[in-house]
């Protein structure tokens, strides 16, 4: 690369680039080149001229981190209910978020995903399963914020179609029935997916959870998704009570059951997945099904169990992390899971049980093959998208952290993304949002909570 071939965008002066590729590599005193939305080379020494440059000094670089599971929609009722267990929680919140309009979807996903912009996230999905009547198209609802904060979008079209008079746990406003959940979620793939390389939206399937849906429903979803050839997801084993819920409704464990339905495929990746057995953890890695780790939100739920990541990976499944939704996580920072990952991996496993960079590629090349995307997103590679995030090691905090940044990422701190690139662009710079409407987006969002949690 010469002088006579600008860049678009030149990321200088890091004190490391963390590239997670496959070998692993760190630069130390780096550079990110980007033409065209995607990262034409990694390199020290002499910089390219560039259209714009991004400070990066005192600072890691690594890939964007990736967001694998998350009910944006939540974030509307953050902290309205704050203990109790899985179910309680979901029957204390269902008639509230009966109140969800297509509006306020917009103004919750633009709040959470540029929270998520600012924890260096720059690929989220989210799991949007509760449909009111009359509520209007929510996911298009999502998919345009998501189009105005930059992040790339993989919105899953959930549902449920099992309500308190079927045996299930939300009321009947909220539920769908099957052919309806089928269509939309047909109309939904050919309206807004590209399945294109370095593609912004991509739509995934994802009924809500086993107690939710009946067994029909999800396996005629896993042969929708692979005749229009898309991605699974679900809740799976996150909780006892969805042990004892399936033994004594399908007479089998969460995860037969999900092998039942067509599910044990690598097509799907799963949330949670704290309580599967020895035996299942072989058939979920064997199959190839991701996970989708979320610490806040086990941990808040007060779950006997940590889920068994170091198992699960060891087995062949890819375990990305999520920060979930509210009530179980009322924060939607992907530095926080990533840190809360390392420390629970070494409460279960010991000192040695976890570190941090098996924790960066979980956040990064892990959460990426969760979505189907290893190569496109996840790693600062040529080729590979654009997406990154820098982040600030100095000041007070980090103060004598010299000998390592990417242990120092997680160590010290807290920290937040400097900038955060998508596709080349800035969504965040100088650690601000580039957006200037934000605060009236935050006005409209609360007023639009205000509304929902009066039914409360």
């Amino acid at each position: 690369m010469t002088a006579a071939q600008p860049v678009d965008l030149l990321v200088r002066g890091a004190t490391l680039v963390a590239t997670c590729d496959d070998a692993g590599t760190e630069l130390a005193g780096a550079w990110v080149a980007v033409r065209d939305g995607v990262v034409a080379e990694v390199g020290t020494g002499p910089e390219p001229a560039a259209a714009d440059v991004l400070d990066a000094s005192g600072c890691l670089v690594t890939p964007g981190l990736v967001n694998t599971h998350h009910h944006l929609y939540q974030n509307l009722t953050r902290c309205l209910v704050t203990d109790g267990t899985l179910f309680e929680w979901l029957t204390g919140l269902y008639p509230v978020w009966a109140g969800l309009d297509e509006e306020a979807a917009y103004l919750a996903a633009r709040v959470g995903l540029a929270e998520l912009a600012l924890s260096g996230c720059t690929t989220s999905t989210d799991h949007l399963y509760v449909a009111p009547r009359g509520a209007g198209d929510l996911w298009a609802a999502e998919i345009r914020a998501a189009g105005e904060v930059g992040l790339r979008f993989h919105p899953t079209r959930g549902s449920m179609t099992r309500s308190v008079k079927d045996g299930g746990l939300p009321p009947d406003s909220v539920v769908q029935d099957d052919d309806a959940v089928l269509a939309d979620s047909e109309r939904l793939v050919a309206a807004f997916h590209d399945p294109s390389p370095e593609a912004m939206v991509r739509v995934a399937l994802a009924p809500c959870s086993p107690f939710s849906v009946t067994p029909e429903l999800m396996a005629a979803t896993a042969e929708l998704a692979e005749r229009l050839d898309v991605r699974l997801h679900t809740h799976l084993a996150e909780d006892a009570d969805e042990d004892t819920y399936c033994l004594e409704t399908f007479g089998r464990r969460p995860i037969d059951q999900f092998d039942e339905v067509g599910w044990l495929t690598d097509r799907s990746w799963v949330a949670h997945c704290v309580f599967p057995d020895d035996a299942e953890i072989a058939r979920l890695g064997a199959a190839g099904v991701g996970v989708a780790h979320c610490p806040s939100s086990n941990s808040v739920l007060g779950n006997a169990r940590i889920c068994p990541v170091t198992d699960l990976r060891a087995a062949g499944s890819p375990v990305g992390l999520g920060v979930d939704g509210s009530a179980s996580n009322d924060m939607a920072s992907l530095w926080v899971e990533s840190r809360h990952a390392l420390m629970l991996g070494r409460v279960r496993g010991g000192p040695t049980g976890m570190s941090a960079r098996q924790v960066l590629t979980m956040a990064t090349r892990d959460g990426a093959r969760c979505l189907g995307r290893d190569g496109e997103i996840g790693a600062l590679v040529p080729g590979a998208a654009a997406d990154l995030a820098v982040w600030p090691q100095t000041g007070v905090a980090f103060s004598g952290a010299l000998a390592d940044p990417v242990a120092a990422w997680l160590r010290c701190g807290p920290t937040a993304a400097r900038h955060t690139v998508v596709a080349g662009r800035a969504v965040v710079r100088d650690g601000a949002l580039v957006h200037a409407d934000t605060e009236e987006i935050l006005r409209r969002h609360h007023a639009a909570a205000t509304r929902m949690q009066a039914r409360s």
